[in-house]
């Protein structure tokens, strides 16, 4: 039996249709001007521009600096196969959970995607005073205790032509590639990467490598929580209880 026609909603703010329309042009063509994307929707620049603003804010899409709309960290991270993310997430449902409990702190699984990453789970901890789930959110990758984990997976030249100037966002702030190459050589040596303060004021967060079966770095997995309660004695058994939650997910794929 054929499949009846899709009918339009009966309400569909126009706002809305209008910005769904706008991401499934960017997933398609890759890039849009704010010209362009008038064009294609039948509505004037300044409501285009409104639009693709509001895109950008919810990292949607990206602004380069030629003023072309490109696909943002969460359309890029949409194009993953999603049963694959949906695996690694239900593998790392319960090591995280466990981690959490057995800590007491908050544990983020981020995935990346070109110079950002994206938070695909939290296991939020119970404590009064703690950092708060961030799932859904994005930061800079060289920024991010996960990204620093997967950029540890890239080799330098892989490095340099990720952080080209070239591809640089308005105002977005590229690191300085001879520290990040020492950072990132810290983190392949040890294995973990400690997170003091970089992404968030007053928190400070370790991770380390969630890989598949090949070796190949899949995610970053990560405990945060406040600065004040974090003590260097802390950092070998939270490397140890990260490295097995990690190896349990990876058993788990």
């Amino acid at each position: 039996m054929a499949k009846p026609m899709k009918s339009p909603p009966a309400y569909a703010p126009s706002s809305v249709d209008h910005a769904l329309r706008l991401a499934q042009i960017l997933q398609v063509d890759g890039a849009v001007t704010v010209s362009a994307a008038a064009e294609r929707l039948g509505v004037a620049r300044s409501t285009a521009h409104r639009l693709l603003t509001a895109l950008v804010f919810r990292d949607f899409a990206v602004q380069g600096e030629d003023r072309t709309y490109r696909v943002g960290p969460v359309l890029a991270l949409a194009e993953r196969a999603r049963s694959d993310l949906g695996a690694l997430r239900a593998a790392a449902v319960g090591p995280m959970r466990a981690l959490a409990d057995r800590f007491d702190e908050t544990v983020n699984l981020g995935i990346r995607s070109g110079r950002t990453v994206r938070i695909i789970a939290s296991a939020e901890c119970t404590r009064t005073l703690r950092v708060g789930s961030r799932e859904g959110t994005v930061f800079p990758a060289h920024l991010a205790t996960g990204g620093l984990i997967e950029l540890a997976a890239l080799t330098d030249e892989e490095i340099a032509a990720l952080y080209a100037d070239g591809r640089r966002s308005p105002g977005e702030e590229l690191p300085d590639l001879a520290e990040l190459r020492r950072e990132l050589w810290a983190v392949r040596r040890s294995g973990v990467a400690l997170n003091r303060e970089r992404t968030e004021r007053g928190v400070v967060a370790l991770g380390c490598a969630v890989k598949d079966r090949a070796g190949a770095t899949l995610a970053g997995l990560s405990v945060a929580m406040p600065a004040v309660r974090y003590t260097p004695r802390m950092l070998k058994p939270l490397t140890a209880a990260l490295t097995a939650a990690a190896d349990k997910i990876t058993g788990a794929l």
